[in-house]
């Protein structure tokens, strides 16, 4: 941020002695149309220097301190772009910060701050010389995101790399009794809950819970109304709540079995961390129907078109990263290897109408397989590793299993990706806790900025004018609590909330008035309100199982279900940050 400042400012010299009333005066009256401009000192610290994002000013800075921010800050480099202030202008602003702050104004204050101002500039250590080693030189030469973006070298193959795994049924199991009676106008949220939430942070005795559930409540009372346990035998490491497009079936992980797999593999010698099926509920009996293999342990999923798209944790050895699922058939219809990406598939996503696909990938080699994320992000945290190979984005052409276009990532290990609704931008996070926004057709960078410590999931608010980060701690402990809001426009932050331990995923609800946060270590949902952020619910799960994503299905005045909201995406014609968001709910923040 180097720069020459002009030591004359509209008609001011440099001040050889004190000055009088009037230039005094005048100085505070440049100062005051300095503080209150568009790029001004109030955007931070408030009209009155009482302080927003940035401190209070009441204690009166001096130049030398706002020359020494404008040097060190980061977050005051859009002042040093758009106001450059000279020393005089400096000068001016902090005799203003002094009216505001009932201090003295004496008339030799300019003289006395402008001296002092040449003697920290003249002591500055430009003309130094330090000694480098040939590893500086090269930490210089790629530690720039500039450098990466120059260098990039397509990692993904070319040409269509869809690749196939035949799924095969497992079991099959009668759905049961209705466990609760849908009624028409109606809107449920889904959440499947596991067993492994943190006892550390619970209620003195608690027991973690021997059984995974599917959860089911009313999206507008925040209450859970039905559950259903799944049997001992078919319990495995929860991950995601994934609902079929037209809300009739819930999906969720289900435990390996020993035997051979359609694809030939033995199950109890897959690396695929516990479980390796896939269990079809019934959305009304909240029972499985339906057991099968998709080819390893599934991640995340979400609606895309008429199907179901599952990013993966473990894989068989002949198992897909990503994949589309018919949920007509239960059958995988396409899907695409790590090794064609260039990198592990980590999460995918998609924008609001479904045209491409947004893999986030991991480079191998910091673990074995899939691990390898994760394992070079808790490293680096431990200052284990000084830096990764870089991390980026594949945006896949559905029609052609096509990479059309990669773009690197400011930072390491995005895991999570929204695309705004006019499909011109897409905002990720990243578990070394920052979060960016990205141009997609020209790929730039247009912020990045820090969140709180290891966020994991994103939402954007209904106007899209804020991206909340729930900071989950991925990577770092995994025991964040917080969401921190940041301006969408500007990256800026606007605020932190307190939320849950491990807050993981947090998503606006269908009616656009809501966010939504999963608590993993608590088994709690917390509801917040989007517009005054303040928290409404919070909704427990039986037996505080640690929950983790969540679908709303609507039932239309026929009793009719769809799918609405889900991880991913808005569904089946609702969308508030399109303008059609779902008509319900009566709330009071608390």
């Amino acid at each position: 941020m180097r720069r020459t400042i002009n030591l004359i400012s509209f008609g001011f010299l440099y001040f050889c002695s004190s000055v009088g009333a009037q230039e005094l005066a005048t100085l505070v009256d440049r100062g005051q149309e300095l503080f209150n401009s568009d790029s001004g000192c109030h955007v931070c610290h408030a009209a009155t220097g009482e302080g927003l994002l940035g401190p209070s000013l009441h204690f009166g800075p001096t130049p030398v301190d706002i020359f020494d921010q404008l040097e060190s800050n980061p977050v005051m480099g859009v002042i040093v772009n758009e106001m450059d202030p000279s020393d005089t202008d400096l000068v001016a602003i902090s005799l203003y910060i002094r009216t505001l702050s009932d201090l003295p104004l004496e008339e030799d204050l300019p003289k006395i701050w402008l001296s002092a101002l040449e003697s920290v500039k003249a002591n500055q250590g430009e003309a130094l010389q330090f000694v480098k080693t040939d590893r500086d030189l090269q930490v210089e030469a790629v530690e720039t995101f500039a450098s990466l973006q120059n260098t990039w070298t397509r990692r993904s193959k070319e040409g269509s790399i869809l690749s196939h795994y035949q799924s095969e049924v497992v079991a099959t199991f009668d759905p049961g009794e209705p466990k609760f009676e849908p009624q028409p106008g109606s809107t449920y949220f889904y959440e499947n809950v596991g067993t492994a939430s943190s006892p550390g942070v619970m209620f003195e005795g608690y027991e973690l819970p021997e059984k995974n559930m599917i959860v089911v409540g009313d999206a507008k009372t925040h209450k859970v109304i039905a559950s259903y346990s799944l049997p001992v035998s078919l319990r495995a490491r929860v991950h995601t709540t994934m609902v079929s497009p037209d809300g009739r079936y819930v999906y969720i992980i289900g435990a390996g079995q020993r035997g051979e797999s359609g694809s030939g593999a033995n199950w109890m010698e897959m690396a695929t961390s516990s479980a390796a099926t896939l269990i079809k509920a019934d959305a009304v009996t909240l029972q499985p129907i339906k057991q099968f293999t998709i080819g390893g342990r599934f991640h995340h999923g979400q609606i895309f078109r008429e199907y179901l798209l599952l990013d993966m944790f473990g894989r068989d050895p002949d198992g897909l990263g990503l994949m589309l699922l018919d949920p007509n058939t239960d059958e995988v219809i396409g899907g695409i290897k790590d090794a064609d990406l260039g990198g592990y598939a980590y999460t995918v996503w998609t924008d609001k109408d479904y045209e491409y696909l947004y893999a986030l990938i991991e480079p191998a080699g910091y673990a074995p397989g899939r691990a390898t994320g994760m394992y070079g992000a808790i490293n680096m945290y431990q200052g284990k590793l000084m830096a990764m190979r870089p991390f980026w984005v594949a945006k896949i052409n559905p029609e052609t299993w096509e990479v059309e276009r990669e773009y690197p990532i400011p930072g390491y290990r995005p895991n999570w990706l929204i695309v705004d609704s006019v499909k011109e931008n897409f905002y990720v996070l990243n578990s070394m806790s920052n979060a960016s926004k990205i141009n997609i057709e020209s790929g730039e960078v247009l912020w990045t900025n820090a969140t709180g410590i290891g966020p994991y999931g994103g939402s954007l608010n209904a106007d899209e004018t804020e991206l909340w980060a729930a900071n989950k701690g991925e990577a770092a402990g995994h025991m964040g609590r917080t969401i921190t809001i940041l301006d969408s426009k500007t990256g800026y932050p606007r605020e932190t909330l307190f939320g849950g331990y491990k807050v993981d995923h947090v998503l606006l609800s269908p009616n656009g008035r809501e966010m939504w946060a999963t608590s993993n270590a608590e088994g709690r949902i917390y509801v917040y309100d989007a517009s005054t952020r303040g928290l409404i619910s919070k909704i427990d799960m039986p037996g505080n199982g640690d929950a983790h994503g969540l679908a709303w299905v609507h039932y239309d005045i026929n009793g009719e279900p769809r799918t609405v909201r889900d991880q991913g995406n808005f569904h089946n014609g609702i969308n508030p940050t399109t303008g059609n968001p779902l008509q319900y709910g009566n709330h009071e923040s608390k």
